[in-house]
């Protein structure tokens, strides 16, 4: 896998893939329509950043790239990559539970804020993509 070069694409299994850790310079992209709703990436090295109809979606400290990125009601699932080590945050229902699996292993229950934002780390620094994956309990 490699960064997304156009920035935010769909892709045939209906799931998005976006962001570009390997740009020195910000780079963003709007208004772009998927599956009836409206996206705005916003990437470079330093920080990666998804909006979906107006509203937080995605966030990595450092930048990211992201692959497979797929969202229903219950669960998110996505490959994410790059050159360091990141801490993600996702925007997900507030005062909810999650069940959270990075690279295959559970990394236990973890309980969204009243923003309905949930973090979490994930080592990238030499892994190659990771596979990570919410379940509301």
């Amino acid at each position: 896998m490699s960064a997304v070069t156009e920035l935010l694409r769909s892709e045939s299994n209906g799931s998005i893939s976006f962001g570009n850790h390997e740009l020195a310079a910000k780079a963003k992209l709007e208004d772009y329509k998927h599956a009836g709703d409206t996206y705005k990436v916003k990437t470079y090295q330093a920080i990666t950043k998804l909006e979906k109809n107006g509203l937080f979606l995605y966030e990595s400290v450092p930048g990211t790239s992201v692959h497979d990125f797929h969202c229903d009601g219950d669960s998110i699932s996505f490959e994410v990559e790059g050159a360091q080590d990141a801490q993600i945050t996702l925007g997900v229902e507030q005062d909810a539970e999650y069940e959270v699996v990075v690279a295959g292993e559970s990394a236990g229950a973890m309980k969204t804020n009243l923003s309905g934002k949930l973090n979490i780390s994930v080592e990238l620094e030499g892994a190659g993509a990771v596979a990570v994956k919410l379940i509301k309990k």
